[in-house]
């Protein structure tokens, strides 16, 4: 196999280049990758308008995102309605001046105590009682404006919630810790000007003139037309890594009213056969899904993470590389980002794993 050393990806395979790019920032993802790895891959590539690319595990939409910003058409699907609204919120078109005038109204909102507040154990303890008050005010005016207005701002808000809670991601873990936090108000209404100046200054011809088709649906069993994709930039959740859906429980309890999804970071949720064969049969589904709708000619790049095990690690780059082969990919490369150490209790080393990029073509 063709293995290549690139540690100049180090950093675009994490979400945490994002933090500069407008939209891109309107919600942390810490699973994701950034809007820089987007754009080389568009530039290797020659992505030009009129392709149609692929993300299969879209999450917030840093792959639909940046296309927008080419004018490049995308399509995206995620099993987490979480990340589907997200992906939406941030790559749908805007009618300007109705935005503008709903981000005036919601500015002079004044605020109403409300009358019942979330009895939810974790809610209580992820927020003070000042916050969740401003919180489901905020919330229950959102709810009574028509969309897509409405999912803007409660996008907003649900930023800014966060910034105002005591909840505390630490890798797989989610913990609270009590501290002093801004009144949300305040961070509300700033969050939301943001947005409204990031929109606008975005929002150009190029943006207007493509199209970003966000879907929930899972990436096992989804299938697109045959032959109707051009290219894939995505990154399949990490082998045995974290629950993703535990992360985000905060935001699911405060802003949906719905069923938590039982997909897990090893994509299965199957308990009656080893992680790994799991997770390899459920990604060969997804990889011949994926050669079902691509084009002959078609390039993908698939980054994906190694496997931490108490025993041993898995170097899923190498095991995935050979079934798109079997399916009939063919690996140009395979590009190493990053190495870290696996370990257990902290300091014992089991072995090293590494984030590397997949690049197949059809």
């Amino acid at each position: 196999m063709n293995i290549v050393e690139a540690p100049e990806f180090k950093d675009l395979v994490t979400f945490v280049p994002n933090k500069r790019e407008p939209i891109h920032n309107w919600f942390y993802y810490k699973e994701g990758f950034s809007r820089g790895l987007v754009d080389y891959f568009i530039n290797a590539f020659s992505i030009k308008r009129g392709s149609i690319v692929y993300d299969p595990f879209c999450g917030v939409g840093t792959t639909m995102l940046s296309c927008k910003q080419h004018g490049i058409d995308s399509k995206g699907i995620d099993v987490s309605p979480l990340a589907c609204f997200v992906s939406y919120v941030k790559t749908r078109n805007y009618e300007i001046e109705k935005l503008e005038a709903r981000v005036r109204e919601a500015l002079k909102w004044k605020f109403e105590r409300p009358k019942e507040l979330p009895r939810e154990k974790w809610l209580t303890r992820a927020f003070s009682k000042y916050a969740l008050e401003d919180i489901i005010f905020y919330k229950n005016k959102i709810k009574e404006i028509e969309s897509p207005e409405r999912d803007f701002l409660l996008l907003g808000l649900m930023s800014a919630a966060m910034d105002c809670s005591y909840v505390y991601k630490d890798g797989a873990f989610v913990k609270i810790f009590k501290r002093s936090v801004p009144p949300l108000g305040k961070i509300f209404k700033y969050r939301i000007r943001k947005m409204l100046r990031d929109i606008k200054s975005m929002q150009t011809k190029e943006w207007l003139s493509c199209n970003a088709e966000v879907m929930l649906g899972d990436a096992r069993e989804f299938k697109l037309e045959e032959n109707s994709i051009d290219f894939v930039i995505t990154s399949p959740p990490y082998l045995n890594k974290i629950e993703y859906t535990n992360i985000y429980r905060t935001e699911f309890a405060l802003f949906f009213d719905l069923p938590e999804t039982k997909l897990r970071s090893y994509i299965c949720d199957r308990t009656d056969v080893p992680i790994e064969d799991a997770y390899f049969a459920d990604m060969r589904k997804v990889l011949e899904n994926l050669w079902y709708a691509c084009k002959t000619g078609a390039r993908l790049a698939i980054v994906i993470g190694g496997g931490c095990f108490p025993d041993h690690v898995v170097l899923p780059d190498v095991q995935l590389a050979d079934i798109a082969a079997e399916i009939g990919f063919k690996l140009e490369r395979i590009l190493v980002a990053r190495k870290s150490w696996c370990t257990r209790a902290r300091t014992i080393k089991v072995g090293q794993i590494r984030e590397s990029i997949l690049i197949l073509e059809k």
